[in-house]
């Protein structure tokens, strides 16, 4: 297939949505934390905001995977981003006037979180219906994903540095306008499941999860990733955040973060090339990229060996990620893909929000060290029952 056969007027109009919005999303843990801190509150004040969004995001998100099927992904994309669309533009004006209200901060993030929520289920199943190739789909968003998270944290320091919170907040704003533009302007054919008639909500969850237990490979990976999120994800990101910079600086782990991106960037490039027979079989291979990094992590490597650490995580879990994406979308039907990727989302962020939480009182008893290198060892376990399960390891590309 010719690379231009994926770039069709839909696809692009897809493409520059989920790069807005990624942009976006990168933007708001910065915006929040320069605001809250500069405007005098403690630093658990940007937790909070930050983990009642994670909380609005996880308790809503298999009502947005049942509406999304009911009422087709595209316009609950729309509706997503035009409830966030407010929520971003109140935050920029209560940052311009002075300091806001704790409470009022608090609400507008959950609302984000709900339209966060209701938007992603769609993206699963938008991405079938509009690309001819949907493994390059897959890997050509997670490039522009890749860079754009790398991005967005950075924009919104510059906004802030050389602006205000208000403005860094108001540019997230027109990202989710461009995005409910680009949706809007795009024009995808009705599938049949569009015309059926639908239950209550309750009866679509419990349908949603009889289509996600009949797939044992579905179900295998994602009880395997549970584990995985909340053992070795889930820690990871904290610890090595406040390990690097106790020892080399923030500056250092800026630098490390980025790295990470440009690997997950190089890692979706590889995935647009090599299409391999068993695409589950090969991206838990390539997961072993991850317990190399926090190996590395936790004995103390030098900070060059760290930086090639990162880019080799990096472009390890980009490439699984896109085999496991185009699995999960050729795979299950366009009638129930939407409700079976918000129980992965929902079960993949819950479990690692736990990993998170607990990750420091554990290392404040065992040693940070100890975990990240407790973490590499479970990292290979995760990447062998990934292999041993025969469903998984030899679901064929479809």
């Amino acid at each position: 297939m010719r690379p231009t056969d994926l770039w069709n007027r839909n696809f692009r109009l897809f493409f520059v949505a989920r790069a807005v919005a990624v942009l976006g999303e990168g933007m708001i843990p910065v915006a929040f934390a320069a605001g809250l801190l500069g405007a005098g509150h403690s630093g658990a004040s940007v937790g909070y905001a930050l983990g009642l969004w994670t909380a609005a995001f996880a308790l809503f998100v298999l009502v947005g995977g049942v509406l999304a099927d009911r009422f087709t992904a595209r316009r609950m994309m729309i509706t997503a981003d035009l409830l966030r669309l407010p929520g971003a533009l109140l935050l920029a004006v209560t940052f311009a006037l002075g300091s806001p209200p704790l409470w009022a901060v608090y609400v507008l993030s959950a609302v984000s979180g709900v339209g966060a929520a209701l938007f992603q289920p769609g993206v699963a199943s938008t991405i079938p219906r509009i690309a001819p190739d949907v493994q390059r789909a897959n890997a050509v968003l997670r490039v522009v994903e890749a860079l754009t998270t790398m991005a967005g944290p950075a924009l919104a320091g510059v906004l802030v540095a050389v602006w205000s919170t208000s403005a860094a907040f108001t540019v997230n704003a027109a990202t989710f306008a461009v995005s409910a533009v680009c949706f809007a302007l795009m024009r995808i054919p009705p599938a049949p499941a569009d015309d059926v008639r639908r239950g209550s909500l309750l009866s679509e969850m419990a349908l949603g999860w009889r289509e996600f237990r009949a797939r044992s490979w579905l179900w295998g990976v994602i009880a395997i990733w549970t584990v995985y999120g909340l053992t070795v994800a889930g820690p990871a990101v904290p610890l090595t955040a406040s390990l690097v910079t106790e020892e080399h600086g923030s500056a250092v782990y800026g630098a490390l973060m980025a790295v990470n991106g440009a690997g997950s960037a190089v890692g979706g490039l590889l995935a647009m090339r090599l299409r391999p027979v068993r695409p589950l079989a090969a991206g838990a291979v390539a997961l072993l990229g991850l317990p190399v990094n926090l190996l590395l992590l936790g004995t103390g490597a030098p900070v060059p060996v760290l930086h090639a650490g990162a880019f080799v995580a990096g472009a390890a879990f980009a490439f699984w990620l896109v085999m496991w994406s185009t699995s999960v979308q050729t795979h299950v039907p366009q009638d129930a893909l939407n409700r079976l990727h918000a129980y992965d989302v929902a079960g993949s962020l819950l479990m690692m929000g736990v990993g998170r939480a607990l990750s420091g009182p554990v290392a404040a008893v065992t040693g940070t060290e100890e975990v990240l290198l407790a973490g590499s060892g479970l990292a290979v376990l995760v990447v062998a029952a990934l292999l041993v399960v025969r469903p998984i390891r030899t679901l064929p590309r479809a």
